[in-house]
Order: C-alpha cells, then sequence, then structure tokens
C-alpha cells in the first residue's frame, strides 16, 4: 500500500549542532505519526517524557472542544529508519506512518486533541506549528525538553540525572533530588503538605515544616548508595510517590480523627514529626513494601495500623526536646508497625 506523503512549505533552522525543521501542519496528521515514549519505561533513545496525567488530557479536550486552538509549537523526533522526511528547497515531505515520530514537548495537548477529534472530526482540519528533529539521541531530547520547560516554567534540578543518566557523581545530587521532592509536597494539591512547607524568607507564619528538615531527613537516603537506590527506587516520579502515599497513609488515621489539619494538635506537622516519620519509612516500611512490589497508600495504611482514639499527639511530645520528640514519633510508629506483625503462633519454620 502506498504511504501518504504531505508537502509543506517549511523553514530548516540550525540550533548549534542540531537541525529542525518548523511548519503548520494539519492536526489529524500529526496525530497520525505521533507517539510518546516515557522515560524509565521506554528503552529507545529520546525517552523523556513524564506519564500521561489523564485529568490534564480531559482538561485540554474539554478546551479544545470550546473551540480553542494552540499557538505554541509543538517539538517532535522523527524515530521511524524506514521512511524518512525530505526536505528540499524550503518544503518539506513528511510520511504519514503511524508511531513514526516521538513528542518531545506536547504530548498532553496532541492526546487532548487526539481526544476532541473522536468528538468533533473538524478538529483535525486545522493546523498546528510543528517543529520536527530526525533521530535525536537522548541526550540532545532531555536537552531540548530541559530547556523547553526551563523557559515556560521550572523543573526540577535533579530531572537531568533521571533523563542523562549517571553522568557524573555531582555532590549535590542528593540535595537538588531531597528539595525538587520538597516541591512537590509543598505545591502538589494532593499532598498531605500542600502549602506546608516553609521556605527561607517566607513571612512568618507561612509553611509548618521547614524546609531544611524535609532536605536533611532525606538527602542521604537518596544517594545512590541510598536507602532508595538500594530497593530500586531511583527516578524522581517514583521518589515522590513513595513519599507522598505514605504520608497520605498517615494522613488517613489522622484525618478519621479530624485532627490532620489541626496544627495544635498533629505532630507531624513540626519538624520532629516530619523527621520522625521519614526515620521510620526509612528503616521499617520500604524493605516491606519493596517484597510486595507495591508502594501504593493502601499499603503504608496497613503497615501504619494506626489505632482509632489512639494517636500520639503534640501534647505528648510538650516537655521533649527536639532529638527526644523524634524518638518519641518513632518509638510511636515502631509500636504500631510491631503490632501489625503476625504473632509467634502463626509462624511457620
Amino acid at each position: 500500500m502506498a504511504i501518504k506523503k504531505i508537502k509543506l512549505k517549511s523553514l530548516k533552522t540550525k540550533f548549534g549542532d542540531l537541525t529542525v525543521y518548523t511548519q503548520s501542519i494539519k492536526i489529524k496528521d500529526v496525530v497520525s505519526i505521533f507517539y510518546v515514549a516515557v522515560r524509565g519505561k521506554d528503552e529507545e533513545e529520546g525517552a523523556v517524557q513524564r506519564v500521561l496525567n489523564r485529568q490534564r488530557i480531559t482538561s485540554i479536550k474539554k478546551y479544545v472542544l470550546e473551540g480553542n486552538n494552540f499557538y505554541s509549537t509543538f517539538i517532535l523526533n522523527w524515530t521511524d529508519n524506514q521512511v524518512k522526511p525530505e526536505f528540499k528547497e524550503n518544503e518539506i515531505t513528511i510520511p504519514i506512518v503511524p508511531f513514526a515520530a516521538q513528542a518531545i514537548d506536547g504530548q498532553h495537548r496532541l492526546v487532548g486533541l487526539q481526544e476532541a477529534m473522536k468528538e468533533d472530526e473538524s478538529i483535525g482540519e486545522k493546523e498546528i506549528l510543528v517543529t520536527m528533529s530526525l533521530n535525536l539521541k537522548t541526550k540532545d531530547a532531555a536537552r531540548i525538553f530541559i530547556n523547553i520547560n526551563s523557559e515556560q516554567k521550572p523543573v526540577p534540578k535533579s530531572l537531568i540525572y533521571d533523563l542523562f543518566g549517571e553522568i557524573e557523581n555531582d555532590i549535590n545530587h542528593s540535595i537538588n533530588r531531597a528539595n525538587d521532592i520538597a516541591d512537590e509536597l509543598n505545591e502538589n494539591i494532593d499532598s498531605p503538605y500542600y502549602r506546608s512547607i516553609k521556605y527561607p524568607g517566607h513571612p512568618k507564619g507561612v509553611g509548618l515544616v521547614d524546609l531544611s528538615t524535609v532536605v536533611s531527613s532525606l538527602k542521604k537516603h537518596l544517594e545512590p548508595d541510598g536507602v532508595f537506590a538500594s530497593h530500586k527506587l531511583t527516578n524522581l516520579q517514583n521518589q515522590k510517590a513513595v513519599i507522598i502515599n505514605y504520608f497520605s497513609a498517615l494522613m488517613f488515621y489522622y484525618e478519621r480523627e479530624d485532627l490532620w489539619t489541626n496544627k495544635n494538635k498533629n505532630p507531624f506537622l513540626t519538624n520532629a514529626g516530619f523527621f520522625g516519620a521519614i526515620e521510620h519509612l526509612i528503616k521499617n516500611l520500604l524493605i516491606k513494601c519493596a517484597e510486595k512490589k507495591s508502594f501504593k497508600t493502601e499499603d503504608f495504611k496497613a503497615l501504619l495500623d494506626l489505632p482509632n482514639g489512639g494517636l500520639i499527639q503534640k501534647s505528648d511530645l510538650k516537655n521533649l526536646e527536639g532529638k527526644s520528640q523524634r524518638k518519641a514519633i518513632v518509638d510511636y510508629l515502631q509500636e504500631n508497625y510491631l503490632k501489625s506483625l503476625p504473632r509467634q503462633e502463626e509462624y511457620e519454620f
């Protein structure tokens, strides 16, 4: 069967040693050729994207169906080695081949457009601006991704390690990664610590747990030989998920008694409580979840197994200094964790 090809006016540009081609293409044609390669999941060159966020796709679909369009460019990396675009005299000929071009930037917008087309085919006749490179290596794709997102919105500093792999032994990596996790805890609306991390320079009363506490409690565990790496939890996305799921499980027990947001009673809204909680996670729970191959909130709930009506509160730490408060938190969590273990007569020998 003959391959459909489209011929378009195109602008050829050099950025350093990279050559890119920019043109206006009908949405239906872009949707026909693009695909998403997810970092850490797809092994091919150029895999830099995050896992798709369905909520964001639904929002984009609605935006498009309301008659809106996109004016910023979409970035694609052509990867098909059997057929390739041909550029000649300010024109480009693009084969319309399924799964021929990775989405480096604009993956959610493209999937949103794709979903919108299912309800309104006329959307496919509209045009969008596409900048395309040919057969980029992962390193180059990652640099483009970082560059775009650094201009549009901040991306985590430590993300470069997930994109490039361990390209150098940077002593600041674990500190950057801990800071990135703190940002996620503070900015993710689903986080138990949403708007609760206290940053240097913030006005008095803004934030409850110091950024320095989050970083110091996590940094050594995020090093190349730290506990997260030993359990093969090396990329930012998975590390963030583990920590948010763990604290979401803690929050479940305190919300049950309407205590989580009560900063006068909830000890986990203090530096000592946060530090103690992380110590328990590292010491006891990570290995259990790793054995189950699951770090879901429900798994952490089962392991925490906190009693109804017997939750530790700030009043229980009243006369203790910092390190003793942390120890009291760890001892409390440890005690309930041990209660959740099988009884001696339930073991098999």
